[in-house]
C-alpha cells in the first residue's frame, strides 16, 4: 500500500492585532487533506494502515465516543484503502444514528457499542479477546488513532512548512498530533499545544510515553497550555461559537468550536497578553475535524 501525503497549503491571515504586536500567523491547511480523511487523522493513519496491510490483517478495530472524528476518518480511510473497519462506540445505541456515526456506517464500518463503564477499560486483554472472539482477528489503533506509527505520520507535517517560524500550534484531544509534530521539529522552533480537555496535565506523560518510541522524551521545545478548554472536551458556550463566525468572516476559513477554535481563540489572546515575542511566526495547524460541525447542529448546541 502507496499512501502519498497531499500538497496543502500554508496561508498567512491578518488582523490588527498581529500588526500591533509585530506578529506573524499562518495556517497549515491540513482541514485540505480529504474530504473525509481529514487533517491530523490522515496522518495518524497513513502508517497504521500500511503497517495493517503489511502484517496480513484485513481488519482495522479502533475505538471513540459517537461524533469522534477519528472514528469518522478510520471508517472512510477503510472504504478509501479497502480494510474492513470496526468502531467500538461509547454508549449504548441511538437511533435515527447521528451524523458522525452515520457516515461511518455508509462507509462499511460495523459499530459495536460498549456501556461507559466498560469503556474505560477498553484495552483490558479480557475485552479484546471477546471483540477477537466476536469479530476475528483485527489490527487494533487506539482512541484518536495516537501511538507511534501515528506521530511517525504527523512528523511529516514539518518538512512540508516552506517558511521559518518560531512556533507551531495545534489542538490537543490525546497528545498525538503534538508529539509528531514535536518529533518532526526535533528541537527546531517551539511547539505549543492547546488542550480541548479539562484537566489536560495527563498529555504531558502521554506525549513524553509516544516520543519515547523514538528516543526523544527529553525533548524540551514544548508545552501544553491548559487554559481554553471552555469547561472540557466537547463544551462550548456563546463567546466561543461566536468566535468562530467571526473568525469564518474575516478570513473566510472554517474553524469548528471543539478542537480548532479553542486553540485558535487560545492564539489571540496569547498574542494579546504577550506571550509570544514581537517579530515571531507562528504556525497554526488547522487538524480539520468539520464533519463535527454536524454533530454539534445535531445535538442542538449551535444553529448555523
Amino acid at each position: 500500500m502507496i499512501i502519498e501525503n497531499p500538497t496543502t497549503p500554508l496561508t498567512e491571515i491578518f488582523d490588527p492585532l498581529f500588526s500591533e504586536k509585530q506578529i506573524k500567523v499562518f495556517i497549515k491547511r491540513e482541514d485540505l487533506t480529504d474530504d473525509f480523511i481529514s487533517g491530523n487523522k490522515f496522518y495518524k493513519l497513513k502508517y497504521n494502515l500500511i503497517e495493517a496491510e503489511k502484517l496480513g490483517y484485513k481488519t482495522l478495530l479502533t475505538f471513540g465516543g459517537a461524533f469522534s472524528n477519528h472514528i469518522h476518518a478510520t471508517a472512510a480511510a477503510g472504504k478509501k484503502y479497502g480494510i474492513k473497519t470496526i468502531g467500538v462506540i461509547r454508549g449504548e445505541e441511538h437511533l435515527p444514528l447521528n451524523p458522525t456515526l452515520n457516515s461511518a456506517q455508509e462507509n462499511g464500518m460495523t459499530l459495536e457499542y460498549l456501556d461507559r463503564k466498560s469503556y474505560r477499560n477498553k484495552y483490558d486483554e479480557t475485552l479484546i479477546k471477546k471483540l477477537k472472539e466476536k469479530f476475528g482477528n483485527f489490527y487494533l489503533v487506539p482512541e484518536g488513532g495516537s501511538n507511534e506509527l501515528a506521530i511517525k505520520g504527523v512528523a511529516e507535517i514539518i518538512p512540508a512548512i516552506n517558511t521559518q517560524f518560531n512556533f507551531i500550534c495545534s489542538a490537543c484531544g490525546t497528545g498525538g498530533t503534538l508529539a509528531g509534530l514535536i518529533l518532526g521539529l526535533d528541537s527546531k522552533s517551539f511547539a505549543l499545544g492547546f488542550s480541548a480537555l479539562k484537566g489536560g496535565n495527563f498529555l504531558y506523560q502521554n506525549i513524553k510515553k509516544l516520543l519515547s518510541e523514538y528516543q526523544k522524551e527529553n525533548l524540551t521545545n514544548w508545552q501544553i497550555n491548559l487554559d481554553y478548554h471552555f469547561g472540557g472536551y466537547a463544551k462550548v458556550n456563546n463567546e466561543l461559537i461566536e468566535f468562530c463566525n467571526e473568525f469564518y468572516i474575516k478570513h473566510k476559513i472554517e474553524i469548528e468550536p471543539i478542537y480548532t477554535g479553542k486553540m485558535f481563540y487560545g492564539i489571540y489572546e496569547l498574542i494579546k497578553n504577550d506571550f509570544f515575542p514581537k517579530h515571531s511566526s507562528i504556525i497554526a495547524v488547522h487538524t480539520g475535524g468539520l464533519q463535527g460541525l454536524n454533530g454539534l447542529k445535531f445535538r442542538k448546541l449551535i444553529n448555523k
